[in-house]
């Protein structure tokens, strides 16, 4: 999954250095009206036409970025925000899911407020900027300035033109609440649960016609919904949570999308507002997920509903899924150690190659032995369990990134010391080798918990819900069928005498293997940028970077042929860097007592410093590495957190990290053109308290305390 992500992103990383181009999408700002009256609404639209199977994004992009407008207007106009139409599912050529957005011809509309003295028979001329992603088999970024000049007039225009009609009918189209359609929203878990209910009479719509979008990235804009029936009238569709989701928000807010129009009359209307609190506890379990005695699963797939009515066919999707498993990018790079052990041994010791396939198999049955009866005990405590929860501590991913880091380094040649511990080389001859066969299928175990191969799914679902000891038979039937294909290639000779023989290729293929790893460790990352702070994110690569060095340190100095004081120089300093990394880079959740930002602005200090509040403005930016650890060291101290509580500061926070005028003009002001740059602004203090660029806690509190005596 992470691999085709990566991939995905690709593009969108190199359109940052492409150059802007507008050819795939032509932008133009309409009206509904053809003429201002002055102090009415009017309504005008972005209108963006798109060459086939060229898109845009919706304001929860998934990917990407939404369309954004800034507007230049005469003094004293005023405009609403985008009011989105309701958004389709953008899919690769493989049907994977990469992100919401629009097609075709679409209308943006804005609702712009007019002064009340304009004077009939003068012309306002409306300009706005316009930037957008397009993309197709590859993202660039647009831009457009747009313009529309129209007359003031007393009375409204009595004609309707093209661009009205336009308007009018994408209004009538938006997202929208409709009476007697009831919804909710309860959490389990790693799931949300959306209860929809129809009206008397209203015919409910159909599984495959309905989809969810989040306006946050509460919910997962790239995985599948599943959508059953709990009686005549009510629907139950199960929304996965987002791995990157930073919070549990308090209410659901999104667009309910259908292919039938969910008025009986009028202008089709496909989205249904959605905007109801998060009730927390037992969701009403859908039918196609029960699981009695005998199991009743359903599971869509890509061939259509596969069902399973006995536990021996939950054991038999078990299996399958376990074997599918290899298969899989999140498993196959740690798997690629092991099957560079046995292509080494081919011709050699049968027994021995024999010995170490039932190992690893052993050490695969363990690892999954051990989480079923971890799982067992947590939810005997009461615990919403899923598939992967230990990737929902960051010390555990921030470990296992460290992990697959010094085994990428390992097969990239910085050491050899990672050869030993999983088994590869001559060491396969003597007992570590055994011990490294066995971690390996611990590790696979590990890394293959964040994957869900097809027909996995549901016998992990069924896992979940059954009894302690069945649970634990499905859990062996998952570990039998991982383990599976190392085990016939160490029981039949026949079958390790088709691998190649050993040769100087091996070197060129272990290093291949590495890259594979690399990219796990790149997965590993973005899954904690979701459960980090900001700041703490960069301090876990900076530790990630530290431990690379130390097993640089080691290889550098642990050569064939190195003396001994050199090689205990290397381990002791090696040994060392792996700890400080390891200090550095421990991640940080965001703390509930953290400072809440604001984004800055003028408006707001002046509006703050007549409310008599203590401000405290940061100008920062996330390619400013002193900003990051001043941000580190200051808030990290619990008396400057007391002191903003007890104070009431309201912190403002200038991201210069792009391009802001308005920001730059600022930093102008106070004569400074860079960052960081700090404020504090005290109650009745003319001008404000300049920081210097270096922080300390210390120098905060002194600087929040000036006002006492």
């Amino acid at each position: 999954m992470f691999l085709r992500r990566f991939f995905l992103c690709l593009p969108l990383l190199l359109s940052c250095f492409a150059p802007v181009a507008n050819a795939q999408v032509q932008a133009t700002l309409i009206a509904a009206d053809q003429s201002i009256q002055p102090g009415h609404p009017l309504t005008v639209a972005l209108r963006l036409a798109h060459e086939p199977h060229w898109h845009t994004y919706w304001i929860n992009p998934g990917t990407g970025y939404p369309t954004s407008i800034k507007w230049e207007m005469p003094a004293g106009w005023k405009a609403s925000d985008i009011q989105w139409p309701t958004p389709n599912v953008i899919r690769d050529d493989q049907g994977a899911i990469i992100g919401n957005g629009y097609e075709n011809v679409l209308y943006l509309p804005v609702t712009l407020s007019p002064p009340a003295d304009l004077k009939p028979g003068e012309t306002i001329t409306l300009k706005a900027t316009a930037k957008w992603l397009m993309c197709k088999d590859v993202c660039v970024p647009g831009k457009a300035d747009v313009s529309l000049t129209l007359p003031v007039s007393s009375e409204p225009s009595l004609s309707v033109s093209k661009d009205g009609a336009a308007i009018t009918a994408t209004l009538a189209s938006l997202p929208r609440e409709v009476p007697g359609w009831k919804v909710s929203a309860t959490r389990t878990g790693n799931n949300v649960t959306l209860h929809l209910t129809a009206p008397s009479g209203a015919t409910l719509p159909r599984a495959n016609d309905l989809r969810f979008f989040a306006r946050d990235s509460f919910i997962a804009f790239d995985q599948s919904q599943t959508v059953s029936q709990s009686g005549p009238s009510e629907l139950l569709i199960e929304l996965p949570v987002s791995a990157a989701a930073e919070s549990s928000p308090d209410r659901l807010i999104g667009v309910l999308r259908s292919t039938r129009s969910w008025i009986p009359q009028g202008p089709p209307l496909f989205g249904l507002a959605v905007d109801v609190p998060i009730e927390t506890g037992v969701a009403a379990t859908p039918a196609s997920s029960r699981a009695p005695d005998p199991i009743q699963v359903t599971r869509a797939t890509a061939s259509g509903t596969v069902a399973v009515n006995t536990l021996a066919g939950t054991l038999l999707l078990a299996f399958v899924g376990g074997l599918i498993l290899n298969l899989m990018p999140c498993v196959f790079p740690v798997l690629g150690i092991k099957i560079l052990g046995f292509v080494n041994q081919a011709g050699s010791d049968r027994r021995k190659v024999t010995l170490h396939g039932l190992t690893f198999a052993a050490g695969v049955l363990l690892s999954f032995w051990t989480l079923a009866g971890v799982l067992a005990v947590l939810r005997a405590g009461g615990d919403q369990l899923g598939w992967g929860f230990q990737l929902q501590s960051t010390g555990f991913v921030f470990t296992l990134a460290a992990v697959m880091l010094v085994f990428a380094l390992s097969m990239s040649g910085v050491f050899e010391f990672g050869l030993r511990a999983t088994g590869v080389g001559s060491s396969l001859q003597m007992k570590q080798g055994y011990a490294g066969s066995f971690f390996t299928g611990v590790l696979a175990t590990v890394v293959a918990t964040p994957c869900s191969a097809p027909f996995l799914a549901p016998a992990l679902g069924a896992a979940l819900a059954l009894p302690t000891v069945q649970s634990f038979v499905v859990f062996t039937a998952i570990a039998v069928g991982l383990a599976l294909p190392y085990l016939l290639l160490s029981i039949f000779p026949q079958a390790v005498k088709a691998l190649p023989r050993p040769g100087a290729w091996m070197e060129t293929f272990k290093q291949v293997m590495a890259f594979p790893l690399y990219a796990t460790v790149a997965y590993l990352i973005w899954v904690l940028a979701g459960q980090t702070a900001e700041q703490s994110l960069l301090f876990v690569m900076l530790g990630l970077t530290v431990i690379a060095m130390g097993t640089w340190l080691y290889g550098r100095t642990n050569a064939p042929g190195a003396k001994p004081a050199r090689a205990r120089f290397g381990l002791i300093g090696g040994l060392a860097l792996l700890a400080v990394g390891g200090w550095l880079g421990w991640p940080q959740a965001p703390a509930p007592s953290a400072v809440t930002w604001e984004p800055w602005s003028t408006e707001r200090v002046t509006q703050l410093r007549s409310e008599g509040k203590t401000i405290y403005v940061d100008f920062t930016a996330r390619w400013c590495f002193t900003c990051q650890t001043n941000k580190k060291v200051v808030f990290s101290s619990a008396e400057v957190l007391r002191q903003f509580r007890a104070k009431g500061v309201v912190a403002l926070r200038a991201d210069w990290t792009n391009d802001d005028p308005l920001i730059t003009a600022e930093l102008a002001r106070w004569n400074r053109s860079a960052v960081p740059f700090d404020l504090i602004y005290l109650p009745g203090q003319p001008d404000p308290k300049i920081l210097p660029e270096v922080l300390t806690s210390g120098i905060v509190l002194e600087a929040l305390n000036a006002d006492k005596p």
